[in-house]
């Protein structure tokens, strides 16, 4: 990013740091979606501060570094306008607060309803998904039944809704108190508890303490000294063995189905300040595919970076008996990530 002045010759240039591996808020788990939104509300917030206001409120332009939430968008950034609202409020509700309250008002999981749709919950959809006693639930008054029926009155009339705002004297301090607000509701809001058939997997699987320790010994022996760029664990349950190849990698993407599994790991790393393991919720017999305009906004799982060394501890047998996904396919596949792989069959 670089910055001119008026003759037109270049004074500052911003260098981004480039980060390992970009994910999507359809593969965050509920705790990681939340952070994300907070952070985006201090950046609003802090913005307000020194008279510049976030035209963007998308989750796509929140990275991590690890359990770490990192913004990357720095064009967002633009100076605020007499008279002006929130400008991305609607966003920030489409594709942070409805898939939040999706799964803290009703246990169903937003990932899928993220991956649906790049532009998330439109206002007017979200509140067809609720009766009038929903009402009465945190948030859902103001940030859905409200907004809803504001937008489907004044869908066509955005620039006059913008002169009246200004000749009405709505000024910063509404959008301040209206960001303030927000972050108190996100901070209370807390997924409902799913069910889980793996949460429990390192007390309940069939290793005991001698076999799980020579299970880690034989995982550290295959990882090595060698130092690798990236390593998946994939299958990761509670990120046991995402811990031992993260001792010799920049980055280990640790990715599990089971939202419940991964969000439990991404609060274990951040109370850790773990930087170098990165939880995903994915599916692998239904990965993430290529989305947006021309299917190349938002990239497949595999175009991200391909890894250096892929974990598939206790996986197989849940592709291939749970998920019907033959294993000449699955091992044909693991040949196509063309990397070192540390397979353990049933």
């Amino acid at each position: 990013m670089r910055e001119a002045d008026p003759s037109g010759e270049w004074v500052a240039a911003l260098s981004h740091e480039r980060l390992p591996f970009i994910s999507y808020p359809f593969e965050w788990p509920f705790s990681m979606l939340k952070d994300a939104a907070l952070l985006q509300l201090r950046l609003t917030s802090a913005a307000l501060a020194e008279d510049l206001m976030l035209k963007d409120a998308s989750p796509y332009n929140v990275q991590w570094r690890g359990s770490q939430s990192v913004f990357i968008d720095i064009g967002s950034f633009e100076h605020a306008q007499s008279g002006e609202p929130w400008t991305a409020y609607r966003q920030f509700c489409m594709l942070y607060l409805y898939p939040l309250l999706l799964e803290a008002h009703c246990g169903v999981p937003f990932q899928s309803w993220l991956r649906g749709n790049v532009d998330g919950v439109s206002p007017l959809d979200f509140r067809r998904l609720f009766t009038y006693r929903d009402a009465l639930r945190r948030g859902m008054l103001r940030h859905v039944f409200l907004h809803a029926s504001l937008e489907r009155r004044h869908a066509d009339r955005g620039s006059d809704m913008r002169q009246e705002l200004e000749a009405a004297g709505f000024d910063k301090r509404l959008v301040e108190s209206n960001v303030a607000q927000m972050t108190r509701l996100v901070n209370q809001l807390r997924p409902r508890a799913p069910e889980s058939a793996w949460q429990d997997y390192a007390q309940t699987c069939s290793y005991d303490d001698r076999e799980t320790l020579a299970k880690e010994e034989f995982v550290r022996r295959a990882v090595g000294e060698r130092r690798r760029s990236l390593v998946w664990d994939l299958g990761c349950n509670d990120g046991r063995y995402s811990r031992i190849a993260s001792e010799r990698s920049e980055l280990t993407v640790a990715v599990d189905s089971d939202r419940a599994v991964v969000d439990v790991l991404y609060q274990a790393l951040l109370a850790e300040e773990n930087r170098s393991i990165l939880p995903l919720v994915l599916d692998l017999a239904d990965p993430s595919p290529a989305i947006g305009w021309r299917n190349r906004e938002r990239m497949t799982f595999l175009e991200r970076g391909l890894p250096d060394l892929a974990l598939c501890l206790a996986l197989v047998h849940h592709l291939s008996i749970g998920r019907n996904v033959p294993l000449r396919e699955f091992v044909d596949w693991l040949r196509s990530l063309d990397c070192e792989v540390v397979v353990e069959f049933p």
